[in-house]
């Protein structure tokens, strides 16, 4: 009897032990020596949107981790592996990663900051609460570079006295069939057209310092839009063009446009504005009739 007492008191501690190691998710390499997954928590990064069945988040900024247990648990170790590794994982965290360092109040939300960098290509989260399970992992995919687009800027005649400014995006030379609108990793997710009739950068940057007279925006390319403006000889007007991915990363570029002549709508200049701290280089091209 008390062998077998003895037997059943090691059967339940065993049993004990390993409830915080039961296996939800799969880890890497289960069923071949590596170590089963922990129950994994759920993990959200501030930037993250998902994208064709892939999660992007975005480079180069910090961005707030999430990790989510279902019941307190402790300790936590959560990492950031780099991106674009080409060498094979060893068992557990890659030596690599980065570890992130977390906060918690509960034990249940733990939050930390890390800056993501990457040229979209795939990494890894993982997310450790015991020295003897595999690791949870999570994908992702930094977006680090902003949307481009080549856009044509044209004077036509308004339906009233004036002429009306039109913006398309140019189609690219070597891909006829291809609009030159478009993000290389998250895709593109928007566009916006903004005219003043006073310099919107003239005392501050990042923020115009003015209200738009004409606006225009939309969600895909191409980009298409023509004012409802019209503009007399002798105005001068301010374009800021603003494009933007999944993730948020955004180009924004501008120029000034001069020399109306409301009779004939064939004499305006465009001038670019240079790289600053407000705007990018502008990337536009010209009708015919627009000096450059």
């Amino acid at each position: 009897m008390k062998k077998l007492l003895f037997v059943l008191l090691v059967v339940a501690l065993a049993s004990f032990l390993l409830v915080g190691c039961m296996p939800v998710t799969p880890g890497e390499g289960e069923g071949e020596g590596e170590g089963e997954a922990e129950i994994c928590p759920t993990v959200a990064v501030e930037s993250q949107v998902a994208v064709g069945g892939f999660t992007y988040i975005k480079g180069g900024t910090a961005q707030t981790i999430t990790v989510t247990f279902a019941v307190p648990t402790e300790p936590v170790s959560v990492y950031v592996g780099l991106p674009c590794n080409e060498k094979a994982l060893p068992e557990g965290v890659p030596d690599d990663s980065a570890e992130v360092i977390m906060y918690t109040t509960d034990n249940l939300t733990y939050t930390g900051t890390y800056t993501f960098s990457g040229d979209c290509c795939e990494g890894y989260i993982y997310v450790l609460t015991c020295d003897t399970c595999a690791p949870c992992k999570y994908p992702y995919i930094v977006d680090s570079e902003p949307p481009y687009a080549t856009i044509e800027v044209c004077i036509d005649a308004c339906v009233c006295e004036g002429c009306e400014l039109s913006f398309t995006s140019t189609i690219t030379e070597d891909c006829v069939d291809e609009v030159n609108c478009d993000d290389d990793c998250s895709g593109f997710a928007s566009w916006s057209i903004d005219i003043y009739d006073d310099d919107p950068f003239d005392e501050c940057c990042e923020i115009p310092c003015a209200e738009p007279i004409d606006s225009g925006s939309g969600t895909a390319c191409p980009v298409s839009w023509t004012t409802t403006e019209c503009f007399e000889t002798g105005d001068t007007v301010y374009v800021v063009v603003t494009l933007v991915d999944n993730v948020g990363n955004d180009t924004k570029f501008g120029g000034s446009l001069t020399g109306f002549n409301s009779d004939t709508c064939d004499a305006v200049t465009l001038t670019s504005w240079p790289d600053d701290d407000c705007v990018d280089t502008a990337d536009f091209v010209y009708c015919d009739d627009i000096v450059g």
